[in-house]
């Protein structure tokens, strides 16, 4: 396995096309064969919001549980991370 972090999502793309392990990203893009991103980042109370990090503790999510799922949903349906969530 290995680990990309705040690389050009083109580059992440290109490393797991090119790799027979898991190439799991932070804040590298679309194209990597999972995502993560810590727990401070999902819920949004991290000091620091770097480019990659979407909170998704809203309103509607109905609490830090609601936060996760809707983590969990959004990388399966591939809507996160969105453009705006990636380096270029």
């Amino acid at each position: 396995m290995l680990l990309l972090e705040c690389v050009p999502a083109e580059l992440g793309r290109r490393v797991t096309e090119s790799l027979q392990i898991p190439v799991i990203g932070i804040g590298a893009g679309p194209d990597v064969d999972g995502q993560i991103m810590v727990m401070h980042d999902v819920l949004g109370i991290s000091p620091i919001t770097p480019k990659f990090v979407k909170n998704f503790l809203t309103d509607s999510s109905a609490g830090i549980p609601g936060a996760i799922e809707a983590y969990v949903e959004a990388v399966k349906n591939g809507s996160f991370p969105a453009p705006q969530h990636c380096y270029v």
